[in-house]
Formats: C-alpha cells, sequence, structure tokens
C-alpha cells in the first residue's frame, strides 16, 4: 500500500484544491510500462527497418543509423508528447490514475515538459529509479529533480475542492448543449474552477462577475470544440459544466 501526501492550492479564483500526490510507487510502475511501450515500439521499428533493408539494399550502417536516430527521438519525446498534447498523462501514468501538472495546478506546457524529461535519465541512477525515488521522498511536494526544477508536480486523477458554506446556485439541472462538444482539453482543475465561480457568481458585484466570467470563457473556450458562438460569459460556462458532467 502507498501513502500519498495531499497538496492544497489557492487559485486566484478563490478555489481550494487538494491535489493528491503520487507517491514513488506509483510512480516507478508508470514510468516501467511507458519504458515498456517504448521498448515495443523501437523493436518493431528495428524489424520494420530490417526488412526495408533487405527488401531495398538498404546498407546495416544506414539502418543502424536511422534506428539511433528514430531512438533518440522517441525516447525523448515521447513523455514530452504525451504530457503537453493528452494532458499531463503518458500511457503509464493513464493506467494508474496518474497526471503531470505545474505546481500552481495548470497543464504542463513543452517547456516545463521538455525541462523535467530531459533530466529523467539522473533519476534512474545508479540503478532503478534508486536516486529519483530518494528525491522523492525527501522532498515536501514529491518530486523528482526534473519536477523540482520544472516546477511540476505528479498528482493522483481525483481532486477534490474545498468550497464555502454558501447557497449553492448552480441548477441541479441544466440542459445538455445541443451538438457535439469535445471538452476533452478540459483539466478537472479549470471544471472545478468554473464551478466554484458558478457557485459563488450571486456574491459577486455585477461589473466583476461579468469581468470574471468573461475572464474564464475566454481562457477555456479554445479548448473546447463544437460550442456554440453565441454562447458567451456565463451561459458559455453553464453549458460547459452540463457537457464536461455528461447532463
Amino acid at each position: 500500500m502507498e501513502y500519498d501526501d495531499v497538496l492544497t492550492i489557492a487559485t486566484p479564483e478563490g478555489v481550494e484544491l487538494h491535489l493528491t500526490l503520487a507517491g514513488p510507487a506509483s510512480r516507478f510502475v508508470s514510468a516501467i510500462v511507458d519504458i515498456l511501450i517504448q521498448a515495443a515500439l523501437l523493436i518493431c521499428i528495428a524489424i520494420v527497418l530490417g526488412i526495408a533493408g533487405t527488401g531495398s539494399g538498404l546498407s546495416s550502417g544506414v539502418a543502424v543509423l536511422l534506428w539511433a536516430v528514430i531512438s533518440f527521438a522517441l525516447i525523448t519525446f515521447y513523455d514530452v508528447f504525451f504530457e503537453v498534447f493528452r494532458s499531463g498523462r503518458t500511457p503509464g501514468k493513464r493506467l494508474n490514475g496518474l497526471r503531470v501538472v505545474r505546481v500552481e495546478g495548470h497543464p504542463v506546457n513543452f517547456l516545463t515538459s521538455a525541462i523535467r524529461n530531459v533530466i529523467r535519465p539522473i533519476d534512474f541512477l545508479p540503478s532503478m529509479y534508486l536516486l529519483g525515488a530518494a528525491v522523492i521522498l525527501a522532498t515536501r511536494k514529491n518530486q523528482r529533480i526534473g519536477d523540482v526544477i520544472a516546477g511540476t508536480l505528479v498528482v493522483r486523477e481525483r481532486v477534490t475542492v474545498r468550497t464555502p458554506d454558501v447557497i449553492r446556485t448552480v441548477p441541479s439541472r441544466v440542459a445538455v448543449p445541443q451538438g457535439a462538444w469535445d471538452t476533452s482539453g478540459i483539466t478537472q482543475e479549470e471544471l472545478a474552477t468554473v464551478r466554484q465561480f458558478l457557485e459563488r457568481r450571486q456574491e459577486i458585484d455585477g461589473g466583476s462577475r461579468t469581468e470574471l466570467a468573461t475572464t474564464l470563457a475566454e481562457r477555456l473556450r479554445p479548448k473546447v470544440t463544437g460550442a456554440p458562438a453565441d454562447l458567451r460569459g456565463e451561459q458559455f460556462l453553464v453549458a460547459l459544466v452540463a457537457a464536461k458532467s455528461g447532463r
């Protein structure tokens, strides 16, 4: 059994996010899964290059060089690709319910992901992820060396949100938006922020309420496909919650 710590992050919108930090055991398992996937891909590539070389007269030296270049690109950008374009989840992390976020709870970008992953080989020294596990246990936020330098965390998927004791203003039933909405780009933290705003909007004065709703909507709309252009501000946010929640 692995015991995980919980980190509380206060967002600018006044929401307290409680992120469960992943421990070294679950992270090690995720890393092994990803390594096995990469190894399988490299074996398949080697077989394809071997067959291609036999049929086309490609020299063994060129085939080896191609395999080396492809291997370097795969190993270097495998984690970066999934962390940037798949909401911080490599296949191994997805299997274990983990994902990478920045220390403030936001999704990672290319630079932060590249920094944390270029340092990854150091964590496997002297062998079997020993240095990485030791650093994770020694740091308050369960960060390995790459996480500390890049400002990232590995957390479990489930996020809890502490809300104030106010009357809930989000309708229990919200009409599901017409058409197909793709909300896969919206993270649980972002959804929690929207819910919190909708729950507290009656307490916010008109001007600030409209401005905040517009800011949230403009920030999240590019991550949603299929949303009608005429939905703006609070209307968009309410519809987004309905679509993301499957109502």
